[in-house]
């Protein structure tokens, strides 16, 4: 026997154009040009306006919108069916008007125009950086090379698996089971690689890149070569006692070693990683004007959309257009409207988690970041009425420019840790003072943990020792025994 019940439940639901608002609220300003100029391609409804014809547009006033002229028409269809009329009366003048922004966006109460440009200010375009890649400056050099085909192979294989450090990325054995050759020839052809500018590009690890610059420019340099072949990790590490009994040599010569080993390049490939890829374009600018900050968007770049005046007409001409057609356009129209839309919501909802942030963080915008305050997600989800996601999504990956320089929109969000007199201080200004005290300690005698907390809690901030060290691995700052000098 079935059994009929009732249950009452609770779902989390998204609908299209939120999840949509959601992926453009985690984009910055390029990924968000890129997306746009993409949905250009795809959607002919879809149609980018210079500024002077969306001012146009803002101005322009109409008494009646698409999705009411639609209705209308679908009324009116349906009537003349049921009355059996063959010939629909003529369209009026005012269904060929263009729509009014308001009304097609959808936007209700809270919605705003995208301020223009200021045209005072200069427009130029960047020039674009002449930049070689690391693959280009080697192959150029294996082709400049003595070897047969069989080596260019191997040669360019292992080019192509150098990382932008400059290091091998695969072993030997791989090479020799994907290409079919012996371990003698990888070898060999990795020996001329090594060797090619900047030399030790390609080597399997810190120890044999040092190695192959001290022997390409120091041959000479025996006590070099020595402990770095045979006692790397005595070196790396500071046992330099420990190296002067075994090979019977002063500290002077350790000192020596110290002193060329310094003048090495650990990391050959750089320089060659393309400019584009390191560049930080500020999604946000924020602008002294008197004693307030005013936000501005940096999305001049981002393409201006409308919708297609020519396809609003299509749904609305009966003797052109058939039903497949009709679906269609509509089908396009609702994505195109949802896009738009999304877009202006998220300049508001940046604008306001910004604002939040300026207003709670407002002392680090006045006089620098040494008086940034802690401050969590929740803090500005609760000032703004908005979920801890929606924030998280604004301020992932968006950097900010103002008078302090360039800064990273989470680099405003930390833990507090208490003081002595009962004040909230940012772990990052803890994590400040122990740069500095780290900066400004003796080579010779450098301070351990324990030493650092009892110096911060002289400053008032009570700190452990275990937390001391967890914020200097953070900052990658080595132990007190690895900063120390002879």
């Amino acid at each position: 026997m079935v059994n009929i019940s009732q249950r009452l439940s609770q779902q989390l639901r998204q609908s299209p154009q939120q999840v949509l608002l959601s992926s453009l609220l985690q984009l910055p300003v390029i990924s968000l040009e890129q997306k746009i100029r993409l949905e250009l391609e795809v959607n002919p409804l879809l149609e980018q306006v210079d500024e002077m014809e969306m001012e146009q547009d803002q101005e322009t006033e109409d008494d009646t919108d698409l999705e009411t002229e639609l209705e209308k028409k679908e009324e009116k269809e349906k009537a003349e069916k049921e009355a059996e009329v063959t010939e629909p009366p003529e369209e009026p003048e005012g269904e060929k008007d263009e729509v009014d922004w308001d009304t097609i966006l959808g936007d209700e109460d809270n919605y705003e125009h995208r301020a223009p440009r200021d045209k005072s200010s200069e427009e130029f375009e960047r020039p674009e950086v002449a930049s070689t890649t690391l693959p280009e400056h080697l192959l150029t050099q294996l082709h400049m090379t003595k070897l047969d085909e069989r080596q260019f192979m191997i040669g360019e294989y292992l080019i192509w698996n150098i990382n932008e450090d400059g290091y091998l990325s695969c072993t030997v054995e791989v090479v020799v089971q994907n290409l079919q050759v012996e371990p003698e020839e990888v070898e060999e052809v990795l020996h001329v690689i090594q060797h090619f500018d900047p030399v030790g590009i390609g080597a399997r690890n810190l120890q044999e890149c040092l190695l192959i610059q001290i022997e390409e420019k120091m041959p000479h340099e025996r006590v070099a070569l020595e402990i770095l072949r045979n006692h790397f990790d005595d070196f790396t590490n500071k046992r330099f006692e420990k190296i002067v009994k075994k090979l019977n040599i002063s500290l002077d010569d350790i000192k020596h070693v110290i002193d060329i080993v310094v003048k090495l390049n650990p990391k050959p490939g750089e320089g060659y990683v393309s400019f584009q890829d390191t560049m930080i374009v500020p999604d946000i600018l924020v602008k002294r004007d008197e004693n307030e900050f005013q936000v501005i968007l940096n999305d001049s770049n981002v393409p201006h959309l409308r919708i297609n005046n020519a396809y609003k007409k299509l749904l609305l001409d009966k003797k052109t257009s058939d039903r497949e057609t009709k679906e269609f356009v509509k089908k396009r129209l609702e994505s195109a409207r949802w896009l738009i839309n999304s877009i202006h919501q998220r300049r508001m909802t940046i604008q306001r988690v910004m604002q939040a942030i300026i207003q709670k963080q407002y002392e680090f915008f006045d006089k620098g970041p040494a008086f940034i305050k802690p401050m969590i997600l929740k803090d500005i989800a609760d000032e703004i009425g908005m979920d801890i996601s929606t924030i998280s999504r604004v301020t992932n990956g968006k950097y900010l420019q103002c008078e302090h320089g360039v800064f990273e929109l989470k680099y405003f969000f930390s833990e507090a840790i208490k003081s002595d007199v009962g004040e909230d201080v940012s772990n990052r200004i803890i994590k400040q003072r122990i740069k500095e005290i780290i900066d400004a300690e003796d080579p010779n005698d450098p301070y351990n943990d324990q030493k650092i907390a009892e110096m911060l809690k002289k400053d008032g901030s009570n700190v452990a020792r275990r937390t001391v060290a967890k914020y200097r691995e953070q900052m990658m700052l080595p132990v007190s025994r690895l900063r120390r000098k002879i």
